[in-house]
């Protein structure tokens, strides 16, 4: 019955957490699914290989669907022995994405309970982080990977802070478990930015215990970092390896080019420009966002509703009121420098005056660890704004160029600022009176006072969005009218949410000052303060994520439908690759239906984007014919799918009669310009020294070469040509885990004309086969499962351990 007593409290937590997830996203409980525009695409690239595992049970790791072809290593490929995603599955058992929302809220407790926080106070402080706008709004746009390592960031930094503790055996299960899942999650930016902070919190605490002389324990937590990390490591071996192999062969890694699409010297051999680094930066003045939500327009379609001044101009246009309030639901209001946002960046105006109150009298220094991973996460958010930083970083941290959209990093300081703030809020309880007061009054000038001193500073704003100038050029004479209603629309939200946040401060400085004069219980404090604190975030994350939001999940399963052009298409049941010019090489609409050349993943496969930009961009048929593009979409005059067909498509595999060696990569794309692809291929000497047997062929005018089977990780083919020679194929490349035999023996893959597969092939009749067997998945796979058999006897030995103290 002990026990039971103080489990129940945990049990009311979870329960509470549960329900409270199930309640922001309700519609799951009808069937309906989030409408989420990332996922939509995942679904369009994964489609051949979930429907291969569907239909034969087996994992493909190479789909055909997006770039002509790519492993599905970030495409949620399933690996022997990966029994922590298993397990995480289990604890994600509420539908999608209120599963996420309950992770948020349960990592987020866990981590004010390793320091010591009170059960309500931790309850509410979870409640406000996982209801932080950034949150919401990337499970609203499908960042489904990011808001799962994100849920899981708070889990380890418990874990490290109990071991710092000297709490080492529960702290090290507690990192060696939230670490393993953190890295299951898959988005390695957020696992980065999670290291960043580690090694801000590390340094306070090092200098704790040296400051004490206490090296032992330095060394005893070094070590258990060590073995934690070693097992989650391990456990999830397979993707790492998987990943980090695929990533050299990816936009993320570096350009062996030295010249640009535009024919000028490259600046730097990074495959990521700086500018596409740092093209979402966030805004310096932006950063108030985070007290005040719209204070920079929200987003790129805020809904402004019935009566706003956008609504007001579009009805005295002669709209109909119906007509006028449909526009007034997605006005272009932001106004920022970034180039699109969804919604604002706001952890709440009461966090932030909570986090104020927790700098006067919290008494703890952990807190100055906290402060300062906030500052560096809000310095490197801003990007190219602040160059001294982010270039530092760009050019000597390691990994932190492979990186985009710079601005997410500030998800440390929404972790941060709300930690501080619950810690404030103990603090103030734990007070005497007279530093309850002090702090009050200093915390409650502060902030109000920024509030007035923004109120002050309004007309040094100009109120005008980076798109404006279109806007103007589109409505012509009705442009100027346009833009000054909106920057009259931008200017209401900036003064009506100001106010907002300065009457919730008020309103929690009042009731503080209740309680302090005796006026209020302690517990109806914390209560109202919380359910306010809640509140606020709860209704600004409805403007942006609600009912309207989702879907029938037969929508969100199949999100695109054929259109009378893909149809026609699908009618030719041979194998061939689309390149539909509409999505250029950012859509995976195609993916859906057809083999592809383009796609949508945020780390594409190098050689086909850089193919893309220096070839196919600029009208290189040739190119698209050795890729085996049949069928070309495009636009006709009343905007819909017209499918043209490509008549010289080199098809499957040919053989070639010359073959020309050159000597560098820019020698090879360069010589793609105007080759003739079915009588010359084009291979790099410096990498496939020796590869070619000979370069100069005679070929058969009979000789042939036809695929007899297809699937996404084997293909097979005959081959009949009179003399020896050298066949390209219409498969990309990739340096790990083909093998191809010719009658059974197994013989050597090079890559020919800068993508494409080719291999000798001697004189005869023969069977050529390609099957993808990579030997990462099975190396990583054992590591695994030995990884995962250490983390259960560790944690055997720590219950063990547990049970026999409390026998003691």
């Amino acid at each position: 019955m002990k026990n039971l007593n103080k489990i129940y409290p945990y049990l009311l937590v979870v329960i509470g957490f549960a329900v409270i997830s199930i309640l922001y996203f309700y519609p799951v409980m009808q069937g309906k699914k989030v409408n989420q525009s990332d996922i939509a695409q995942y679904t369009g690239m994964a489609k051949e290989q979930n429907d291969f595992r569907k239909e034969t049970g087996e994992e493909p790791y190479w789909t055909n669907s997006a770039f002509g072809g790519m492993p599905t290593y970030q495409l949620g490929a399933n690996y022997p022995h990966n029994y922590i995603k298993k397990l995480d599955n289990l604890i994600r058992f509420l539908p999608r994405p209120a599963d996420y929302l309950f992770l948020y809220f349960i990592g987020f407790f866990i981590l004010l309970k390793s320091l010591k926080v009170d059960n309500l106070k931790a309850f509410f402080g979870a409640l406000a982080f996982g209801f932080s706008t950034y949150m919401i709004i990337i499970l609203g746009v499908g960042h489904n990977a990011k808001a799962h390592a994100i849920a899981y960031m708070p889990m380890v930094v418990a874990g490290v802070i109990m071991v710092y503790q000297k709490r080492y055996l529960a702290g090290g299960l507690l990192t060696m478990i939230a670490a393993a899942f953190e890295i299951n999650a898959n988005h390695f930016q957020m696992t980065f930015y999670l290291l960043l902070l580690l090694l801000v919190i590390a340094a306070y605490f090092k200098i704790q215990y040296l400051k004490e002389r206490d090296f032992k324990g330095l060394w005893k937590a070094f070590g258990v970092f060590i073995l934690a990390g070693i097992l989650a490591v391990g456990a999830n071996a397979t993707n790492l390896m998987a990943t980090s192999e695929y990533a050299k062969n990816s936009t993320r890694s570096d350009s062996e080019l030295t010249f640009s699409a535009d024919g000028k010297k490259a600046e730097n051999n990074n495959a990521m420009s700086y500018e596409y680094i740092t093209e979402y930066s966030y805004g310096i003045g932006e950063s108030l966002n985070l007290i005040a939500p719209r204070l920079f327009g929200g987003s790129n379609h805020e809904n402004v509703g019935e009566g706003s001044p956008m609504y007001e101009f579009v009805l005295g246009q002669g709209a109909s009121p119906t007509e006028a309030k449909d526009f007034a639901s997605a006005v272009p209001t932001y106004w920022g420098d970034q180039p699109i946002v969804a919604a604002p960046a706001y952890i709440g105006a009461i966090v932030f005056f909570l986090f104020v109150l927790g700098m006067f009298i919290d008494k703890r220094k952990i807190k100055y660890a906290f402060l300062a991973g906030a500052i560096l996460s809000l310095l490197l958010s801003w990007g190219k704004y602040f160059p001294l930083l982010t270039d530092f970083f760009i050019d000597f941290v390691p990994m932190y160029n492979k990186f985009r959209a710079v601005s997410s990093i500030q998800v440390i300081l929404e972790l941060c600022m709300p930690v501080m703030a619950i810690l404030g809020m103990q603090a103030f309880f734990n007070a005497e009176e007279k530093a309850r007061f002090k702090a009050l009054w200093m915390t409650a000038a502060t902030t109000l006072g920024i509030i007035i001193v923004l109120f002050m500073c309004k007309g040094m704003f100009s109120f005008t969005g980076g798109s404006d100038s279109m806007y103007l050029q589109a409505y012509g004479e009705m442009g100027p009218p346009f833009i000054n209603a909106l920057k009259e629309q931008r200017q209401e939200m900036y003064s009506s949410d100001l106010m907002r946040s300065g009457i919730l401060i008020a309103l929690t400085a009042a009731m503080l000052w209740l309680f302090i004069k005796n006026k209020i219980s302690e517990l109806t404090t914390i209560i109202c303060v919380g359910v306010l604190m809640v509140g606020d975030l709860f209704f600004v994350d409805k403007n942006y994520v609600n009912s309207d939001s989702f879907v029938s999940a037969r929508q969100a399963d199949i999100p695109f439908e054929a259109t009378p052009a893909d149809q026609h298409i699908l009618a030719d049941t041979t194998n061939y690759r689309v390149f539909e010019v509409e999505g250029n090489m950012a859509s995976a609409r195609a993916s859906y239906f057809h083999k592809s050349i383009g796609g949508y993943h945020a780390a594409k496969p190098r050689k086909m984007q850089q193919l893309f930009d220096y070839q196919i961009a600029k009208n290189n048929i040739g190119v698209l014919n050795m890729l085996n593009v049949k069928y070309i979409i495009q636009k006709d005059e009343q905007g819909q799918d017209m499918p043209m067909t490509n008549p010289n498509v080199n098809g499957n595999a040919w053989f070639v009669s010359e073959v020309k060696l050159v000597n560098s990569a820019d020698e090879e794309m360069k010589g793609l310009d105007k080759l003739d692809t079915k009588k010359t291929a084009i291979v790099n000497q410096k990498e496939f020294a020796g590869a070619v047997k000979s370069t100069s062929l005679v070929k058969d005018s009979l000789a042939t070469i036809q695929l007899k089977v297809y699937k996404p990780n084997y293909l097979k083919y005959t081959s009949n040509n009179t003399n020896n020679g050298v066949a390209v194929f219409s498969e990309i490349y990739y340096p790990k885990g083909w093998i191809a035999t010719i009658d059974g023996k197994e013989t050597d893959i090079f890559c020919a004309d800068y993508v494409l597969r080719a291999i000798n092939v001697p004189a005869g009749k023969h069977t050529i086969e390609f099957k993808f067997e990579p030997q990462v998945v099975k190396t990583g796979s054992m590591i695994s499962l030995f990884s995962f058999i250490g983390m259960l006897v560790l944690v055997g030995f720590g219950i063990f351990t547990e049970v026999r103290r409390k026998k003691e």
